[in-house]
């Protein structure tokens, strides 16, 4: 019995030319750009990823496919070293995801042109580092916000224009009560203010952020926490030294002081929402200043409710958090709450004790 020839019967291929590669190199590319897309990444997101790509692809100056972990250690190492550490984490990043793309859709495809096996030249001994805490905004006590808005109220009374004081006391006001961010409120319209839902009223906001770049994600927020009569009094009291007409559509809750030829009022800018806190901290609580932000307020917000008896969840709900673990970053609770919590663990335990005893 004779052994029976076997012939291989892959098919050989001669090499890619130049041409056929880059014009595979920028269909790749795209393909990578559609389906981040799809994956309802917002557009500045990807836009961001493309650039690191090209900022890569233009150092390395051959297909990113043939990059190596040296490779990737010249770069990192030599190239972007001086960079800020969120650069060189964003381009790793972008760098990984791509990489990812190429093993998942185009392994076999590759391999056939260029006889290249895909691996992503980032490994565990080359990626860079980010920190692995968290800077802590830790918010000021109860007493200080409260002397800071009493001291911004006050001023209302005799500043000399009241309307945009008024509204910039208002927004952060908001943030402090509800835990907006400052883009949030910035972007509320007048009809987003829905007095006709819930117990209190409720906005709309439509501009929550999202999470990995996935764009707006909108959310409602009840007006607790006393926000009702405060958006309340805003609206009947001072909207109308912007604007004289309830009813236009699209006519931003906080408006600017410039209005257009119609007479309407564009939307407050950033700036000015930013400014007028620094403003206020810096004459009602001046050890804060340069350090009260708006996100400090939201940060305040968050331990506020949270020691007032609301559970992490509702939190989480009300702040527009994905998980329940970013949300417990921004609970910063009192100095004593550990040992408050031991002593009522101890005076549970004797409870349970004292009843067996009897």
């Amino acid at each position: 019995m004779s052994l029976a020839v076997v012939r291989d019967i892959r098919t050989e291929r001669t090499p890619a030319s130049p041409e056929e590669l880059e014009a595979f190199e920028t269909d790749v590319l795209a393909g990578f750009v559609l389906a981040r897309a799809s994956a309802g990444l917002a557009d500045g997101t990807i836009r961001g990823d493309v650039s690191h790509l090209e900022q890569v692809r233009s150092w390395f100056g051959r297909p990113l496919w043939e990059m190596k972990p040296p490779d990737a250690d010249a770069y990192f190492g030599r190239v972007v070293r001086s960079s800020s550490q969120g650069t060189r984490l964003a381009h790793a990043q972008s760098l990984s995801t791509f990489f990812a793309f190429l093993e998942l859709r185009h392994r076999a495809e590759l391999h056939a042109l260029t006889g290249d096996v895909i691996a992503s030249p980032l490994d565990e001994m080359n990626r860079p580092r980010g920190r692995g805490e968290i800077g802590l905004r830790i918010p000021p006590t109860d007493p200080e916000v409260a002397l800071l808005f009493a001291g911004w109220r006050e001023d209302l009374a005799g500043c000399r224009k009241f309307a945009p004081a008024a509204r910039n006391y208002t927004a952060a006001k908001l943030m402090t009560l509800v835990g907006l961010r400052i883009n949030e409120t910035r972007m509320l319209d007048l009809n987003d203010v829905r007095w006709e839902l819930g117990r209190f009223g409720k906005l709309h906001v439509r501009f929550g952020k999202g999470t990995q770049g996935s764009g707006p994600r909108a959310r409602v927020v009840p007006l607790i926490n006393g926000a009702d009569r405060l958006v309340r009094w805003y609206i009947e009291d001072v909207w109308g030294h912007f604007d004289d007409d309830h009813t236009r559509p699209g006519a931003p809750l906080f408006p600017s002081e410039r209005h257009m030829a119609d007479g309407s009022a564009p939307r407050a800018g950033l700036d000015s929402l930013r400014r007028g806190l620094t403003q206020a901290v810096d004459k009602h609580l001046p050890t804060w200043s340069g350090q009260l932000t708006p996100h400090v307020l939201r940060h305040y917000c968050a331990s506020e409710l949270y020691r007032n008896g609301m559970d992490l969840v509702a939190v989480q709900e009300l702040l527009g958090h994905w998980w329940v673990a970013t949300t417990m970053r921004y609970v910063h609770v009192l100095h004593t709450h550990v040992e408050d919590a031991w002593l009522a663990g101890q005076q549970r335990a004797a409870s349970r004790l004292e009843g067996l005893a009897r």
